[in-house]
């Protein structure tokens, strides 16, 4: 029964409120025809001012008057249009006409004074007196008018709001009365079977689902017992089918784990390990995992559960390398964020891939390339040194035929050695037996020494190169001789592809994350946006292109950049040219602050 007396006073009380709107209305009402007495005196004293101004020009002071017959008169057409526009479509709008009609006759009159220059006479100065009395007149029968409807809109809303407020108050008593009999008479017939279906409810509630409600009676509360003893035997059968769900699905997943033969970790949000499978079990044994988890993985792990982001490495650079037993293994983690809404759970899930025989197979590629590589070295260096041999006829003339063919030999043995370098150079830098010979290294004139090394190359497709070094960036933390291939190669690509007398721009300025951005700005043809995430792997070339290459050379550039800590990366528009940059740390490895 509480609803219904809430609702009973909700209703009372905005009666109240609506007679209080109606006494607000009236407070309009007073203000709107306090707005009307304004305007008639307004219309009251420019009446005044426009038969004095007649009366001067009577006197023969018409130049004097007439710009105050002007005004007054300006004054009273604008009160007047502004409470026709007001009043228009009310009765009021027939004692506005009057008034308009009265002022009409007088402004005729002066009018007439002040085109004509009437000599004042007894009957005219009577005539001006009389309009501007006609005038007074109908003013006053207007404001008159005004304040009978006032006083009647006053009773008429003071009336309505006694009777509503009368109305409603006795509404209110007597729904509170009712509310209170009914709630009274209700009680004693359903209380009782209330308390027994409350009792049943809680132990059903408390997990106790073999609790039936007892009927007692045909009517409502009988139906709703049976109907609650109903769904407590529904309760019952999902429980138990349920309960076998659950078991089943423990079982199933306790033998996925027992058969998975990665090691799996299940980690809470606070980093403390949930579950594990048995061959999580025997490499948590290891002497790496003995005091937790190892900091590369504690810190990608940290990193899941701050970030919920998935953790999915696809090269072997995060590869974690323990011993199992007498065997060292390499696992490559991938580390899940995994949450769940129903039990709260939220944390993280860790699959440690064994990769040992991929890490096994990849170095053994990377050997053979760099021993084929080697091996190919010897026999071609003595190949163009025979090819050399003869083209300086020191043992015999040449006939032209011959002479192109040797040339093109020779430029083909120099192509596949500078071919070979390379592949050696990457195939070093990838294995990290290429160390990095770092030294603080001045900006500018690391810039200006690249710049000056490519000149003869840009001047004879006379193109120029620029420099542009922020005054921010001085010194940087690198291999100068690492990072001058970096440089050559991204200068001779931008100077390849770019159109004679075109501009490269060599550029530094800060990253804003502790590091300094490199780049080689050109205004060439431009790359087109679906090849540009390719053109950092080995042996890619954009398709299209005329230019001959191995491909090899942004891939050496990519490798060198990364062992220095950074990153490379390429930004072109197909007609635009392209900007190729990347990112170097400013102070030495272990000073740096660890990355955002």
């Amino acid at each position: 029964m509480l609803p219904l007396l809430l609702l009973l006073i909700l209703v009372g009380v905005a009666g109240i409120m609506v007679c209080r709107n109606l006494g607000r209305s009236m407070e309009e009402k007073l203000a709107q025809s306090f707005r009307m007495v304004l305007a008639a005196h307004e219309m009251r004293d420019a009446a005044t001012g426009v038969t004095a101004a007649i009366h001067r020009a009577q006197d023969g002071f018409e130049l004097e008057a007439r710009p105050e017959y002007e005004r007054q008169r300006g004054r009273f057409k604008k009160a007047l249009m502004a409470e026709s526009f007001a009043s228009a479509g009310t009765m009021r709008a027939l004692s506005l006409e009057a008034v308009a009609d009265a002022f009409g006759e007088m402004e005729a009159q002066g009018d007439a004074v002040f085109a004509t220059g009437a000599p004042v006479t007894r009957e005219n100065y009577l005539n001006a007196e009389v309009m501007f009395f006609n005038a007074l007149k109908s003013l006053d029968t207007l404001m008159e008018s005004d304040h009978r409807e006032l006083q009647d809109e006053a009773k008429r809303v003071s009336e309505f709001a006694r009777v509503g407020t009368r109305v409603l108050a006795a509404a209110i008593a007597a729904g509170i009365a009712l509310s209170l009999w009914l709630g009274w008479r209700l009680a004693r017939s359903i209380l009782q079977p209330i308390e027994s279906l409350t009792l049943s409810a809680r132990a059903l509630g408390d997990g106790n689902l073999d609790h039936d409600v007892p009927v007692t009676s045909r009517d409502e509360l009988g139906e709703l017992a049976r109907t609650f003893n109903a769904m407590a035997a529904k309760l019952r059968a999902y429980r138990d089918a349920m309960t076998a769900r659950v078991v089943r699905a423990q079982r199933t997943m306790e033998a996925t784990l027992t058969s998975t033969p990665d090691p799996l970790f299940v980690i809470a949000r606070d980093g403390s390990t949930e579950l594990r499978n048995p061959a999580a079990e025997a490499l948590a044994a290891s002497p790496e995992f003995a005091d937790g988890f190892p900091e590369p993985l504690g810190a990608r792990i940290q990193e899941v559960l701050g970030t919920g982001v998935h953790f999915l490495p696809s090269d072997y650079n995060h590869v974690v390398m323990t011993r199992v037993g007498n065997d060292e293994r390499f696992y490559l983690p991938r580390i899940l964020a995994i949450g769940d809404e129903l039990t709260g759970f939220g944390g993280a899930a860790m699959i440690l891939q064994d990769v040992t025989k991929f890490r096994l197979l990849d170095d053994a590629k990377n050997n053979l390339v760099g021993t084929v590589s080697h091996e190919l070295k010897s026999p071609l260096t003595s190949l163009r040194m025979a090819v050399y041999l003869l083209l300086e006829q020191n043992i015999g003339e040449l006939s032209p035929r011959q002479r192109d063919l040797l040339e093109t030999a020779r430029d083909d043995a120099d192509r596949l050695l500078r071919i070979l370098n390379d592949i050696l150079d990457l195939s070093r830098i990838e294995s990290g037996r290429a160390a990095l010979s770092r030294r603080d290294t001045p900006v500018r004139a690391l810039l200006a020494e690249m710049a000056r090394e490519m000149k003869p190359i840009v001047d004879d497709v006379g193109q120029r190169i620029e420099i542009e070094v922020d005054e921010a960036v001085t010194n940087v933390f690198l291999d100068p001789e690492r990072i001058r291939h970096v440089f050559v190669n991204l200068l001779g690509n931008a100077a390849k592809y770019s159109p004679e007398g075109g501009v490269i721009t060599l550029y530094a300025r800060p990253a804003g994350d502790g590091s300094v951005r490199f780049g080689v700005r050109d205004q060439g043809a431009g790359i087109p946006g679906n090849e540009v995430p390719y053109v950092f792997e080995k042996f890619y070339r954009v398709p299209g292109q005329a230019r001959k290459g191995a491909g090899l050379g942004l891939a050496i550039a990519r490798e060198i950049v990364l062992a220095h800590g950074g990153f490379i990366a390429c930004a072109s528009k197909v007609g635009e040219g392209s900007d190729f940059y990347f990112h170097l740390p400013v102070a030495a490895p272990e000073t740096q602050a660890a990355p955002a």
